[in-house]
């Protein structure tokens, strides 16, 4: 596939196009000959950056695609997909000359429309996810109803990175980048490594190029040393499996060094430098018979000392999206090599993924496409929609247990409220605890590969609000999102009959019959957060009184003051009531800028977090309460953990950065994990920016960020 590859870069005329098409289909359909021939047509005259003709670009897609997928009717749709979107074609056009599945395919590949040359914003900018959310949502709605949409569209990306070269480097970096959070980790799930390895590689190489060209040097440098251990280690598997009765013909073994965006993600995970990567080698032992790659284990495992901590046997426990082979790490006498035990249907799954189904039609394995249609498409936040799908698609994961033996996939670093909500939705809003291997843990525990993990609950939702930055899978992260603006609307719809009735001098629930009769039951949840509404729920409840029960001077003889506005501390308030103080409970703590309700007591105002359970239980007994907001603007604090090179000037070199980035900094720890050459360093700052996942993007253009935690939630049970 490389060589493959490596060809189709170097392609730029007609002519050269065509013959690898025809390579890859010796015998094409008349069909593709005439895709072929009408989108020539339409494409005739137009040119790429690069200067070369348009139509190279199609043909080449369309032959990536028959790489992948010997299904002719995917390579018509490659070969006509941009003749909607660029051409005086339309998709009737399609439709009357190839039929509806070409036109269906096609239609769909136009509505992952493009981020155009033009449109692409400044890389680094607050811009860069909303454009890549966007793009991710595009490509999952358009393929829900065909994956061949999907597969075409990652093909087409793949030619794309291919050629990058020919566009300036802000838009190589803005393409790439995408590529990196987007494409590849699609293709990830849908099983085909190669290209995720290829698109992974070729964005690698300008997002990062000094990391790239640090460890394509060493390989090159190190490239004969490496072969030679390949070539031995091989050659002694190859001896082993012989004098155990395997024939030559009975299985192959391929060897690598590993991918080099892997090896970069290894360095970054570690802190450690290449040299200290110690299992940059690797093979693959193709049997034919899954009874036969447990055979292969034992010999392997009895005449090389494994590494048991990295077993993974993925037959037995596939991976959601099908892939099955057996990892193991071996002890070798020129150091560690990772050897993968598959058979040949194993092996065409882990290459081809989904493609698979078209490319070999008898493949008996299947890939699992249930995620693509539990996301959540319709979040109400784009950012938002894409950080949960995103954090799914990450290509790392564990397989944790249930005590029955069901098991479940799970990204790196869930925690035990992560396979609570796996189980079902009502098991994680309801779990309160885990028995993680028989010992009693908490919901924030983090799994390990092969845990055994009981959820314990109660009858009765629990509120995990805070905990919205630990947990890792989508179905988590909008069970409690949900669960919790749920609660918030109750909360301040219960909040304003209590402050308008404090207000008032009325029940709560005289209140709540007025504001129905008044029609304003469907928006008076804005009212504790939204001072204006505040004030003119205020003027609209006061002269309804006063014409449909007792005229304004009855209410100002019962003694109805008017409201004002009024600074105590660092909380305003907006009451008619005299106020003498604030005082805080004992229950909750909350933080500046975190949300907040006012209870009137003794002329007093209690301030509670609105997620308080202590409070809820007081909102709901109908207490009185007082309009409160924060008088300052808020200060969001975040935990950092960065790698830092262990350098002269390094430390001063990130202050100033963040510095630049206008973060004050709070406390810092070095030395956490130290190796020779990195370390990683704690830090507790402080930010206006309120969004999580925007600081985040800034401080990686920045930094090797390898974690960042919300610390401004204040109601942690």
């Amino acid at each position: 596939m490389d060589a493959f590859l490596s060809k189709a870069k170097n392609i730029h005329s007609i002519e050269e196009a065509k013959a690898l098409l025809w390579a890859q289909i010796p015998h094409p359909l008349p069909s593709t000959i005439k895709a072929l021939e009408l989108a020539m047509t339409a494409h005739d005259g137009q040119k790429r950056k690069s200067g070369e003709p348009y139509i190279v670009h199609p043909i080449l897609v369309a032959a990536i695609t028959a790489a992948f997928s010997n299904d002719e009717t995917m390579v018509q749709a490659a070969l006509l997909h941009d003749v909607v979107e660029d051409t005086p074609f339309d998709i009737e056009d399609i439709r009357k000359q190839f039929g509806d599945d070409i036109a269906h395919m096609v239609g769909g590949l136009t509505k992952i429309v493009e981020i155009r040359d033009e449109e692409l914003v400044p890389f680094g900018s607050d811009e860069r996810l909303i454009n890549s959310a966007l793009t991710f949502r595009k490509m999952l709605i358009a393929s829900i109803k065909d994956i061949r949409v999907l597969v075409i569209k990652l093909c087409d990306r793949l030619h794309n990175m291919l050629t990058l070269d020919a566009l300036p480097p802000e838009k190589q970096k803005r393409i790439a980048e995408e590529t990196l959070v987007v494409y590849a980790p699609i293709a990830h799930r849908l099983g085909i490594s190669r290209l995720k390895n290829s698109l992974e590689d070729l964005s690698f190489f300008y997002i990062y190029p000094d990391d790239y060209k640090k460890i394509d040097t060493y390989i090159q440098n190190n490239a004969q040393n490496l072969q030679f251990k390949l070539n031995a280690f091989i050659h002694r598997v190859k001896d082993t499996m012989n004098k155990d009765g395997f024939s030559d013909k009975d299985f192959e073994i391929i060897g690598r060094v590993k991918h080099y965006y892997s090896i970069y993600l290894k360095m970054h995970r570690k802190g450690v430098s290449i040299d200290e990567v110690l299992d940059l080698l690797a093979i693959r032992i193709i049997v034919k018979e899954p009874i036969e790659c447990y055979r292969v284990l034992g010999l392997m495992h009895l005449n090389f000392t494994p590494l048991i901590s990295r077993f993974k046997d993925y037959i037995a426990i596939p991976k959601e999206n099908g892939y099955k082979t057996i990892h193991t790490t071996l002890f070798n006498e020129e150091g560690i090599v990772e050897a993968q035990i598959r058979t040949v249907d194993m092996h065409r799954l882990a290459e081809y993924g989904v493609a698979a189904h078209w490319k070999y039609k008898d493949g008996a394995d299947s890939v699992n496409l249930e995620w693509l249609e539990s996301l959540h498409f319709q979040n109400e936040s784009i950012e938002e929609f894409y950080e949960l799908a995103k954090s799914d698609l990450f290509s790392e994961d564990i397989t944790v247990f249930s005590p029955k033996g069901d098991y479940f996939t799970l990204p790196k670093g869930s925690v035990a409220l992560d396979f609570a909500y796996a189980i079902h939705s009502e098991v994680g809003a309801n779990a309160t605890g885990a028995l993680v291997n028989k010992h009693k843990s908490s919901l924030l525990t983090v799994l390990k590969n092969g845990d055994i993990v009981k959820i314990l609950k109660d009858d009765e939702p629990h509120l995990h609000c805070s905990w919205l930055d630990t947990v890792k899978t989508s179905k988590a992260k909008e069970g409690i999102r949900s669960h919790c603006r749920a609660r918030i609307k109750e909360v301040d719809t219960l909040s304003a009959y209590n402050i308008l009735g404090t207000l008032f001098s009325r029940h709560p629930d005289k209140i709540r019959l007025l504001i129905q009769r008044m029609g304003l039951q469907d928006s008076i949840h804005k009212l504790p957060s939204h001072l204006s509404y505040y004030k003119d729920v205020i003027h609209k409840v006061a002269d309804y009184m006063g014409e449909k029960e007792v005229r304004f001077w009855e209410l100002l003889k019962r003694g109805y003051k008017v409201p004002k506005l009024k600074e105590i501390e660092h909380f305003r308030f907006y009451t008619n009531k005299p106020l003498d103080g604030v005082e805080f409970d004992y229950c909750c703590h909350p933080k500046v800028g975190d949300q907040i309700v006012a209870f009137y007591k003794d002329s007093k105002a209690i301030i509670h977090h609105k997620l308080c359970k202590h409070a809820y239980a007081k909102i709901k007994a109908g207490e009185a309460m007082v309009h409160v907001d924060w008088r300052f603007s808020k200060m969001s604090r975040y935990r950092l953990i960065i790698s830092l090179q262990n350098q002269k000037g390094a430390l001063a070199d990130m202050l100033t950065k963040l510095t630049r980035l206008d973060l004050n900094v709070i406390s810092i720890e070095l030395g956490i994990q130290s190796s020779e050459s990195a370390e990683y360093c704690q830090l507790e700052v402080e930010s206006s920016e309120s969004k999580r996942s925007v600081l985040k993007e800034k401080l990686t253009q920045k930094f090797k960020l390898i974690d960042i935690v919300s610390l401004d939630d204040a109601y942690n049970k």
